[in-house]
């Protein structure tokens, strides 16, 4: 009874600490909160890092394992294949001495005989210098026709020009031009000049009526043995009254002093 009776004395005592308390609990609890959240963080972060440890450890074993399984499969393999390339390397090159063999027995006693194609090979250099020798000649007649045509055509040019220089002959009273005093011997073109005939001008209609008779006739001059061709070359018309008559005989001046009388 008397217990009864100091706790109730007390009873604003305890309520007034239990009120502290609480209080102070309350104050107290985001830091414990906190700090409890941080225990409990470590704590499954270390029970996670144990397990995750645990299971790499665990993965590292079946990784060797499969690693090691495999490598052995893919080396197995690889002496597999070294050991049929190498056989058949080896077969082919039976093969190929084989294969050697007879076609070098094959060609030299059915194909390749030493004595025939020896005198084939000295037939076609027989051959071939008859040919080297036509061909010879072809190029020699070749050059003789070349050298004539050219010769030809130098003779045929030089006729012509003597043909147009023909009135450049030396004569008894006047040595040409070809025909230098000065020259122990005449010229080349005096020497063609003197063989060349020359060739009396073709007659042409008359185109001055009011010329006199037998003097101012148009005539055309025409010569053969044109360099280009053999055909005649084109007329020139030129005028009678330019060209004197010969002064050898007495008709000669009589006509010359007519025609200046004329003039």
């Amino acid at each position: 009874m008397a217990d009864l009776l100091k706790f109730k004395q007390r009873v604003e005592e305890l309520k007034s600490e239990y009120y502290n308390r609480n209080r102070q609990a309350e104050v107290n609890r985001k830091e414990e909160t906190q700090a409890a959240i941080r225990i409990q963080s470590w704590f499954r972060a270390c029970r996670v890092r144990t397990c995750i440890r645990y299971l790499n450890k665990k993965a590292i074993i079946i990784q060797k394992a499969w690693r090691g399984f495999a490598a052995r499969a893919r080396v197995r393999q690889m002496v597999k294949a070294a050991y049929f390339t190498m056989k058949m390397n080896f077969y082919n090159d039976m093969a190929v001495r084989i294969q050697k063999t007879w076609r070098g027995f094959y060609y030299r006693k059915y194909i390749h005989y030493f004595y025939a194609r020896k005198r084939y090979l000295q037939q076609i250099l027989m051959k071939n210098e008859l040919v080297r020798k036509e061909l010879d000649e072809i190029e020699k007649e070749q050059t003789r026709e070349k050298e004539y045509l050219e010769a030809t055509i130098e003779q045929k040019t030089k006729a012509y020009q003597a043909y147009r220089l023909h009135h450049l002959i030396s004569t008894k009273q006047v040595p040409g031009v070809f025909n230098s005093p000065y020259r122990q011997a005449p010229h080349e073109m005096e020497l063609l000049l003197r063989q060349v005939r020359y060739q009396v001008p073709i007659s042409m209609a008359h185109r001055d009526t009011g010329c006199l008779r037998g003097l101012c006739d148009s005539r055309g001059l025409s010569f053969s043995g044109s360099p280009e061709s053999q055909s005649t070359i084109s007329t020139e018309t030129w005028d009678l009254r330019t060209r004197l008559p010969s002064i050898a005989t007495k008709k000669g001046k009589a006509k010359i002093t007519q025609t200046v009388h004329n003039r």
